[in-house]
């Protein structure tokens, strides 16, 4: 057990509820599609059995068992990935926020003490020349990465990095041993200065995170392992959100354009508008663009934009593709190819060449639907996991999947109560 992040008393947050800080961003795997959380893991096998986290056993499965999580108000569902079942309830109050944790098998809940590990009760191990796949019963664990406001969670290059924008709190370990263990132990540094940010831990070591204070946030800075400064960019008003395309290029959003940062160095892609905000980013390791939103109007309290922005980061170029049907910060994904997914507020998913912009289907899934003003409640969300894509209902409290290569929904559920975040793990 490692004291300084471990709850003593659960249920000190566990009831509280809490109002975090708007992001409008579903953080998803940085540079790549949700799938890659199933990167190989170095977890112990014992030959006479798998014993869970918590007080349950594990079984062993013929296969590994992807699981998908939601939240609703007053707890979180746990469901089968292929058939919807609900596997568990569990309760915990408040507005709680899900990100993956990059392991195949934990999602982080953000709660009022910090990023608290969540075990999904799947996860699959190697064993010489194979692998063993085990499920248990999910669970709330005990273990909390302590932060001030909990905000942005990056997977990339095999590390999960979790920001804390209240105190500027970086904390950065390997996603195997979060498996392995349940309890990480982190590396810990400090951005410049509390604000809402972001940080991703490159593969050679170096340190990216975004500048700003609680006023403002103007661009981003990078540090090699030693704590040397060896990158900065400071012409990225509003910079939100990050994504990786492939080659470890790192994109993050700005409300002119998009700051790039590959081979050591920032650049700036400038958007076609004086104002251009691009705050919601996905990104792919199979692809070197970029998909993200694209908003015009800065005094909009919010503005239901109907073009997404596809920032191709060899070539230096921002192209604009209207959908003709509006979307929100819930509504980007990329699929197993690279290919841009959007849900649209017409119910459908549209699927586009990340290369050309143009459109190559349109999948209906849900009954057309307007974005809500208030940030934090329910929406039609869109999370893919490999060559899937699950599509939240919450007008009818429903959950379908959607086969990406051809549109066709393979299963849908009426949950127990309303879903608004979704996430997955692979198992």
């Amino acid at each position: 057990m490692k004291p300084s992040h471990k709850l003593l008393a659960i249920a000190a947050i566990s009831t509280t509820s809490i109002l975090l800080s708007s992001c409008s961003s579903q953080t998803v795997d940085s540079g790549a599609t949700s799938s890659s959380a199933a990167a190989s893991t170095s977890a112990m096998h014992a030959e006479d059995g798998h014993e869970a986290h918590g007080s349950g056993t594990a079984q062993e499965a013929d296969s590994p068992q992807a699981r998908i999580v939601t939240t609703y108000d007053g707890g979180i569902l746990t469901l089968d990935a292929n058939t919807l079942e609900v596997l568990e309830d569990t309760p915990l109050e408040g507005f709680n926020r899900l990100n993956s944790a990059g392991d195949g098998r934990h999602v982080f809940v953000s709660t009022g003490a910090g990023f608290q590990v969540f075990d999904a009760g799947a996860w699959t191990e190697p064993h010489g020349d194979h692998t063993h796949s085990y499920t248990a019963e999910p669970e709330l664990t005990d273990t909390v990465y302590g932060t001030q406001k909990p905000g942005h969670v990056v997977r990339h290059a095999g590390k999960t990095v979790l920001f804390g924008d209240g105190d500027g709190k970086i904390q950065i370990f390997e996603s195997a041993d979060l498996q392995e263990n349940g309890d990480a132990e982190p590396m810990v540094k400090e951005a410049l200065e509390p604000h809402h940010g972001v940080a991703v831990a490159l593969e050679n070591g170096d340190l990216l995170h975004t500048l700003g204070n609680s006023d403002s946030r103007n661009g981003a800075i990078v540090f090699d392992a030693e704590g040397k400064e060896i990158a900065r960019n400071e012409q990225c008003p509003g910079v939100h959100g990050e994504a990786a395309a492939a080659n470890e290029v790192i994109a993050l959003g700005c409300e002119d354009g998009v700051l790039i940062y590959k081979d050591g160095k920032f650049s700036k892609i400038q958007a076609p508008d004086s104002y251009g905000r691009i705050g919601n980013q996905a990104g792919s390791d199979m692809s070197p663009v970029i998909l993200g939103d694209y908003k015009v109007d800065k005094n909009a309290k919010l503005e239901r934009p109907e073009r997404i922005s596809l920032t191709n980061t060899e070539t230096g170029q921002l192209t604009l593709v209207d959908l003709g049907t509006s979307y929100s910060f819930r509504s980007l994904g990329r699929g197993p190819a690279g290919e841009a997914v959007v849900l649209g507020t017409d119910g459908q998913l549209h699927i586009i060449d990340q290369n050309s912009g143009s459109i190559l289907h349109t999948y209906p899934v849900i009954a057309p639907w307007m974005e809500p003003e208030v940030w934090q409640e329910a929406r039609p969300t869109l999370f893919i996991q490999g060559d899937r894509a699950y599509v939240s209902e919450p007008a009818t409290n429903k959950l379908h999947v959607v086969d990406l290569s051809n549109g066709k929904i393979l299963s849908s559920a009426t949950l127990p109560a309303t879903p608004n975040e979704l996430t997955g793990v692979t198992g």
